[in-house]
């Protein structure tokens, strides 16, 4: 490990809440290190809980984008400021607009009654959203255009079977929690399309 560390260096680190012992336990990941044996000591834990807190790391040991930021400002040899990511708020919003209100929609020219918001907790949605963008897999299209399948899919097997798919639908933030995009962001990069004349409800904000 090559790790050279100034005191202008240091000062930001301090700035930004962050410590030394940190950017070690940060560096040691990135470097392949398996510290699930080391988490077993307590102290080490609570770092390794405040660096996953702080954005820097996944519960899964790995780098967040803000993480890599990190330690790549680390190996800077020009005095710097440290710039701290900001939320890509856009990407969020477009999610969010394009996530069903309710479960009432009309597709194709049928209607389908619902009696749930789907569409709730905004601002625990966004912490969540840009939680998983940090981890630097998914991007907010992928998110998007994920979501605009599921919500599809759900419409079209309901005109088949006459029955209101959208009511398994989960609300917003579970749907996160749960990950539940991960399958059609699959099903997008293989090359599944929406048609032209399909529509997403906008519903009813919470």
């Amino acid at each position: 490990m090559n790790l050279k560390v100034t005191l202008w260096h240091y000062e930001e680190l301090i700035k930004q809440g962050l410590t030394l012992d940190g950017v070690f336990l940060l560096k040691l990941i990135e470097e392949g290190v398996d510290i699930t044996e080391a988490c077993s000591n307590v102290k080490i834990n609570t770092l390794f809980l405040s660096l996953v807190r702080k954005g820097l790391l996944t519960n899964d040991r790995k780098l967040t984008l803000t993480g890599a930021e990190l330690l790549k400002f680390m190996e800077t040899r020009s005095k710097s400021k440290m710039v701290r990511r900001k939320i890509d708020e856009s990407g969020f919003d477009l999610w969010w607009k394009s996530y069903p209100g309710t479960d009432n929609f009309v597709h194709n020219g049928k209607k389908f009654t619902g009696a749930r918001t789907l569409r709730q907790n905004r601002d625990e949605c966004l912490i969540k959203f840009d939680k998983i963008l940090l981890e630097g897999e998914y991007t907010s299209q992928d998110l998007v255009d994920a979501l605009l399948l599921d919500v599809h899919q759900k419409k079209e097997d309901s005109i088949k079977r006459n029955v209101n798919k959208m009511t398994y639908m989960q609300n917003s933030l579970t749907y996160l929690n749960q990950r539940s995009f991960e399958p059609f962001v699959e099903l997008v990069k293989q090359g599944a399309k929406i048609e032209e004349s399909s529509e997403i409800s906008s519903g009813t904000d919470i």
